[in-house]
Parts: structure tokens; C-alpha cells; sequence
């Protein structure tokens, strides 16, 4: 396995003990992430070099940008909610699943088609579900055992979803239906062995390839389609949470790293907001179309 050696720039550090979701909105050439348990959302324009607190929630687990540039936001009690970054507007969309009072969701992501894939976390012995958001509201149970939804992603010719299970210590790719948004009979590609870390975030780029970042695992772990174990990038943090691709060619990476303040047991860069380049160009990020009009 290579261990490359990119340049790291060091953009912002809030101390957020879970940060994560970093996100590139391109109607306002600005990354926004978050801290999740503080439900805090953050915002950097890099044209500017400037970064802040925008937003400030119970919990925010996850979110996708919508197509017209509000922010479709998960929280807790399986509470979902748009919130505009112009107007500072709210809207509740699903005020809260019964099923879900005891925990809240966790990572997300919108699909081609403008739905939404949605993760739970576990709730004391019952598992993480993953759940489909449709474009009119309703929710369906996509996988019923998702342990912890991480990291997912769709393969370059939209056949398959990829879904990381934090739980399992595991990546594997589903079939997966555009037309429906159903998802088949998944299949293992990789499998973090124990004492490794765990899989978190991550990001498929334009060659197919996956980057994953590793929780307690310090780096970014670059995978082939398949599975192969191909590289991996060193960050100054022990939990490296999430990556997008971002900027006007998708070839600027941000990163987020965990760990709270506690810099002496967690890293350096723990809290903290990364840039990088891969010498790769990712792909632009699906957005959300929850109640809004169907494309023409």
C-alpha cells in the first residue's frame, strides 16, 4: 500500500467533538460541515478565507443541499427540516418518526434522482436503519439493519450504491434501481480489520475509486471500485470523520477530523476543517429535490 504524501492545509478549528459533513454547495462557492451533537453547521468561502457559525440546532446529523440551494437538514427523532442559507428560513418536512425518538439520524446523501438516503443510528439493541426519503415526503425502510450509516456513494455508471456500516467495519455495494431507488442484495468490498479504526465518510471520485475516511485510523484509505486496497493519506488527527470533493473543477478535497479540544490523546488536528488535492477530480454532488416540482 502507498502512503501519500499531499499537501495538508489547515482551514479552520472549532474544537468540535464529531465534526463532520462537509459539504459543497456551488450556487454560493462555499463548503459548509458540522458538529454534529453541538448541531452546529459551519460555513468557509474560500474566496474570501473566511469561516463561521451559521447555524445552530439541537442535533444536526447530516444534510444534503436542495435543488434550489437550501439545506435539507437530519436531526434527531428522525426530524427533518430545510433551512435557507440566504433568508435563514425554516421549514419542517417531517417533524419526527415514532420509531426514531430514542436516537437521531446520522450521515445522508441525495441520490440522482433528487431522494435522499438516510441513516439512523442504533437504539440500545435495535440497529441503525437506513431509510429512502421520496421526492413527495414519504419514508421507506431501505435496509432494515444498517447498524451505523456512514459513508455511501454511487459507482460511475449508477448501477450501485456503495453504504459503509460503521458497526460491521465494512463497505459493501448494492444494486441499486434510479428509476425506484430500491436497493438489492448488497456484496462486501471491504471489511476493516479489527484494531485498524472504522470506516466513515466518504467519496467516490471520477475514476470510480473510493476514498474512506478512518475513524481512529488517522488517514484517508483509497480503495479501486473492487475493493483493492490501493493507498492511503496521513492526517495530524486519530479520527478522520468525512471528505467531499469540492470547488469549481471538484479536484479541492476538504476533510474533517474529530476529537474535540483533547489534542494530546487525539491529534493535532483533531476539531478541526482540512484541504487537500488527491491529483484526482471527484464528481459533482447529487442534490435533494424533497418538495419540490418535479424536472421538466
Amino acid at each position: 500500500m502507498a502512503v501519500y504524501d499531499f499537501d495538508i492545509e489547515h482551514i479552520a478549528d472549532y474544537g468540535c467533538d464529531t465534526t463532520e459533513g462537509p459539504l459543497w454547495h456551488e450556487g454560493l462557492r462555499a463548503l459548509f460541515w458540522l458538529d454534529i451533537p453541538a448541531g452546529k453547521l459551519y460555513r468557509y468561502d474560500p474566496a474570501e478565507a473566511r469561516h463561521h457559525l451559521v447555524y445552530e440546532a439541537e442535533i444536526i446529523g447530516g444534510y444534503t443541499i436542495q435543488e434550489d440551494g437550501r439545506l435539507l437538514l437530519f436531526g434527531a427523532r428522525g426530524r427533518i427540516w430545510t433551512w435557507d442559507p440566504e433568508t435563514g428560513a425554516t421549514k419542517v418536512i417531517v417533524k419526527e418518526i415514532p420509531a426514531e425518538r430514542g436516537t437521531r439520524f446520522n450521515d445522508v446523501i441525495a441520490d440522482p434522482a433528487g431522494r435522499v438516503f438516510a441513516g439512523t443510528m442504533p437504539d440500545g439493541d435495535r440497529p441503525g436503519k437506513l431509510y429512502r426519503l421520496d421526492l413527495g415526503g414519504t419514508l421507506t425502510v431501505a435496509i432494515e439493519d444498517a447498524g451505523v450509516s456512514n459513508g455511501m456513494g454511487f459507482t460511475l455508471d449508477l448501477a450501485a450504491m456503495y453504504h459503509t456500516d460503521s458497526v460491521k467495519r465494512s463497505i459493501t455495494r448494492y444494486p441499486y434501481d434510479r428509476t425506484t431507488g430500491s436497493l438489492g442484495e448488497g456484496t462486501i468490498v471491504v471489511t476493516i480489520p479489527d484494531g485498524e479504526g472504522v470506516p466513515d465518510g466518504m467519496a467516490v471520485d471520477e475514476r470510480g475509486d473510493l476514498w474512506s475516511a478512518r475513524w481512529d485510523g488517522g488517514a484517508l484509505f483509497h480503495y479501486s471500485p473492487n475493493g483493492r486496497l490501493l493507498g492511503s493519506v496521513p492526517f495530524p488527527a486519530k479520527k478522520v470523520s468525512s471528505l467531499t470533493f469540492a470547488g469549481p473543477d471538484w479536484r479541492d478535497v476538504y476533510v474533517t477530523c474529530a476529537g474535540g479540544p483533547d489534542k494530546a490523546a487525539e491529534g493535532s488536528g483533531a476539531g478541526s476543517l482540512f484541504r487537500t488535492r488527491l491529483g484526482v477530480a471527484g464528481r459533482p454532488t447529487y442534490r435533494s429535490r424533497i418538495g419540490l416540482a418535479p424536472e421538466a
